[in-house]
């Protein structure tokens, strides 16, 4: 079994060990040492990532208590090697993780609730509890992990014997086989696990629940820690700052802001939809019955919202015996269009449309919609042809 230096020590750097072993995998080798302080992929959180003698280790496995290092190049059984671990992510994770049983043990020792999913990405962590928290429990249970953390408290970790650990209240989210690892937050967790944690709380720096959700039946809570709390308030910042200039506001008033310009823009919209129907009306009181010529009414226009162009085809639809149509776009970038017919199929048209213009689209033989990738005057002779097959097979 490979010697865990990350149990005896979680901010070891560097250290000297032996190759035991080193076999080939398809497109990586399997290194393993007589001793590691790479911690293997486990209980929710990724692998260490670092270099042995400069080679990069992408990725560490456990296998009946012996780690394998995953590298892209082989080194020799009975080497000598300097291992390196990528301790700025390390810390990290010891960050997110220690902050993970803080959230856990003060939901559990609250509410009741059990940890039933954990996931340590290289982002954000999630925790799954197995119990509804509303947004108010939720602040409070980060108010509460705050004044923990700062507390800097002593992490405990212990190996109690068996019959110790009979008699221990501890949170698990499996059965553990073989020596337990207790990891103990004095007044607020004790839970057995395997990855490294800082040594005080205080380490942990600020704990933010950046959102939550319904999943399954319980609550799925997202957090940040540390660094990557700082990370995404300055990112936050940057954004709040970036909008308050643009919208001419102090940050602490950019929300009243926003929602005074969506709710502008909504009265624009609405507007221009009135004015949009005026004209769409006005333009199809003027197709006189029967409309002019072969094809039918056809409405070519850059920009007009998609209500009004199925309002148009609507309106002129019964003053034509051909196609009623409103395409929307220009000749450079495509058009979107609507289509009807009281007395044809459309959806030929359409179909004809897609396969010459590179389009897509679709609907019912009175009326379809779509898009295509050609200019009016290749619609208008696609629509031409389609109608006078049509006429002749009509004949």
């Amino acid at each position: 079994m490979t010697e865990k230096l990350y149990y005896e020590n979680s901010y070891i750097q560097r250290f000297e060990a032996e190759v035991l072993a080193c076999e080939k995998q398809e497109d990586y080798y399997e290194i393993v040492l007589d001793k590691t302080a790479f911690f293997p992929e486990g209980g929710g959180q990724s692998a260490d990532r670092g270099f042995l003698n400069g080679i990069p280790v992408s990725d560490a496995r456990e296998k009946n208590g012996i780690v394998y290092h995953i590298t892209s190049q082989p080194i020799h059984p009975g080497t000598s090697v300097l291992g390196e671990i990528d301790f700025k992510e390390r810390f990290s994770k010891m960050q997110q993780h220690t902050g993970e049983h803080i959230i856990s043990g003060i939901v559990h020792r609250r509410f009741g609730w059990h940890n039933v999913g954990f996931h340590l990405g290289s982002e954000i962590v999630t925790m799954d509890f197995d119990g509804a928290l509303n947004a108010d429990e939720l602040a409070d249970i980060e108010y509460q992990a705050n004044e923990i953390a700062f507390s800097n408290r002593k992490v405990e970790i212990s190996y109690p014997a068996k019959e110790d650990l009979e008699k221990l209240e501890y949170r698990s989210k499996i059965e553990i086989e073989g020596q337990v690892r207790i990891v103990t937050i004095p007044g607020v967790d004790v839970c057995a696990c395997c990855a490294p944690h800082v040594n005080y709380t205080g380490e942990i720096g600020m704990i933010k629940i950046v959102d939550a959700q319904k999943y399954k039946g319980g609550t799925r809570v997202s957090m940040l820690c540390g660094f990557r709390a700082l990370h995404d308030y300055r990112t936050k910042e940057r954004n709040i700052n970036q909008i308050s200039v643009v919208l001419s506001a102090k940050p602490d008033l950019s929300a009243e802001a926003v929602l005074r310009q969506k709710e502008e823009l909504q009265h624009d919209k609405d507007r221009m939809i009135y004015f949009q129907g005026k004209y769409i009306e006005e333009k199809a009181g003027r197709i006189p019955d029967g409309g002019d010529g072969h094809i039918g009414m056809l409405l070519f226009e850059e920009d007009l919202d998609s209500g009004m162009m199925r309002k148009y085809v609507n309106l002129s639809v019964g003053k034509t015996d051909g196609i009623s149509g409103c395409f929307v776009g220009d000749d450079q970038n495509g058009y979107r269009y609507v289509l009807g017919s009281e007395i044809l199929d459309v959806r030929s048209i359409s179909g004809e449309m897609n396969r010459d213009l590179d389009g897509k689209g679709g609907g019912k033989p009175g009326m379809v919609q779509g898009s295509v990738n050609g200019t009016k005057e290749q619609i208008l002779n696609v629509m031409k042809r389609v109608l006078a097959d049509s006429k002749t097979e009509r004949k």
